[in-house]
């Protein structure tokens, strides 16, 4: 393994740290913009990742990802930012903004750095490798925002499905079900379904930079 390899590897496991900081840190403002202080009284409205950190999520998965994947594939999380649902006006609608804000400052995030590359190719000062490194910041929050919109628990697009669903007994069950098992769930669709968000992800990496991950 080579240097650059090393230095890429860490780079993105930096990007991706910081990006899922920032994603659960949006969760927690749009909380606290709607009513709920509960992510800024348990102190987790800060940049500071170690307070974000996940001994499994954070540490664990990518880890073992990795390794499992020989090398070409990693993912972490940090933390889930807490909410109380009974502090906000409307716990259902509530609900679905503050998990809707997680993948939304991912995405723009990526639309930032996106531009940013679009505008930086026409000077020809920029070396080619820092726009790569930008490029790999738009890729992992790409990643982000739509990995989490599925809708398996912990990520967000459950709390959207189940906000979704009329609140019926068997919804309660499949709820159950799914939030019982989810990390499961969540790490047999990274091995057997992941492929099915690559074109998306492929395609509105392109959109934004022009260029193609050659998926």
């Amino acid at each position: 393994m080579g240097v650059m390899h090393i230095a890429i590897v860490i780079f993105e496991f930096i990007v991706l740290l910081f990006s899922a900081v920032l994603h659960e840190i949006a969760h927690g403002y749009e909380a606290e913009r709607l009513g709920d202080p509960t992510a800024r009284n348990a102190g987790r409205l800060t940049l500071n990742p170690i307070v974000h950190l996940d001994l499994f999520g954070s540490i664990l998965l990518p880890v073992l990802l990795y390794i499992a994947s020989y090398g070409t594939f990693f993912f972490a999380a940090a933390k889930p930012v807490p909410y109380n649902p009974n502090n906000l006006k409307n716990p259902r609608t509530g609900s679905v903004k503050i998990a809707l804000a997680g993948p939304a400052t991912n995405l723009v995030l990526a639309v930032i750095f996106g531009v940013l590359i679009r505008v930086l190719i026409y000077f020809p000062a920029v070396p080619d490798s820092f726009l790569s490194f930008l490029a790999i910041v738009v890729f992992i929050n790409i990643l982000l925002g739509i990995f989490n919109l599925v809708p398996i628990p912990p990520l967000d697009g459950s709390r959207v499905l189940f906000a979704a669903l009329p609140q019926t007994q068997a919804t309660y069950r499949v709820m159950y079900f799914l939030e019982r098992w989810g990390m499961l769930l969540v790490l047999i669709f990274v091995f057997f379904g992941f492929q099915f968000l690559m074109p998306i992800i492929n395609f509105l990496f392109l959109v934004l930079t022009g260029q193609s991950l050659g998926l």
